[in-house]
């Protein structure tokens, strides 16, 4: 059994780019958007999105095992852009072909398809913007990349791990989610102070 394989390239991705953020700190604390009060301070707003399609360079994290092959971009969010089942040809993610934003996110862009991570509330402040990484092999034969985000309006960190094994046909994801003075330390106070999550998708 081979091991999976795990590795970065730039691929193109015909996009529709956005506006300028608006360089003004908007106040929205008494805005209604989707169940949620709608601040986005610290954030800056983005209103305008371009009707000119282009292709556009990203830096694409590839996870691959004999079953199935996933594309992640760490330049939108940290987002499963892609997943793909080799065995029977099938994007069993709905993939999205174009980055076309619509304004419907909390600061302003927002795109369909793949998955997208989320916290606090659903379309994520962060959900267009860049998230670090790292990527990871295991002895066992498995690979992931772990996703960081801190959110600004809140303080809270996200750590996100996407994962295949060899010879397994799903897509494994752990999340940790905790304020940022706690994350990462072992202790019992950072614990209780920490929320897992953790989901399989096949």
């Amino acid at each position: 059994m081979n091991n999976a394989a795990i590795w970065a390239e730039k691929v193109m991705i015909p996009t529709y780019e956005i506006g300028e953020a608006e360089k003004n700190p908007i106040f929205l604390d008494k805005r209604v958007y989707q169940g949620s009060t709608g601040k986005v301070y610290p954030y800056p707003t983005i209103e305008k999105i371009s009707d000119i399609k282009a292709d556009k360079e990203y830096e694409a994290v590839f996870l691959e095992n004999e079953y199935l092959k996933v594309m992640v971009l760490p330049a939108l969010g940290g987002r499963i852009q892609r997943a793909y089942d080799k065995t029977n040809g099938y994007d069993f993610v709905y993939y999205n072909h174009v980055i076309k934003p619509a304004l419907v996110g909390l600061t302003g862009p927002w795109i369909s398809g793949g998955i997208e991570f989320n916290w606090p509330q659903h379309h994520r402040p962060t959900t267009y913007l860049p998230v670090d990484y790292v990527l990871d092999e295991k002895e066992d034969g498995s690979v992931s990349v772990l996703l960081h985000d801190v959110d600004q309006m809140y303080g809270t960190k996200g750590i996100t791990k996407i994962s295949l094994y060899p010879g397994r046909a799903y897509i494994e994801i752990t999340g940790q989610q905790c304020p940022r003075l706690f994350c990462g330390g072992r202790t019992r106070r950072r614990e209780r102070n920490c929320r897992r999550r953790n989901h399989a998708l096949g």
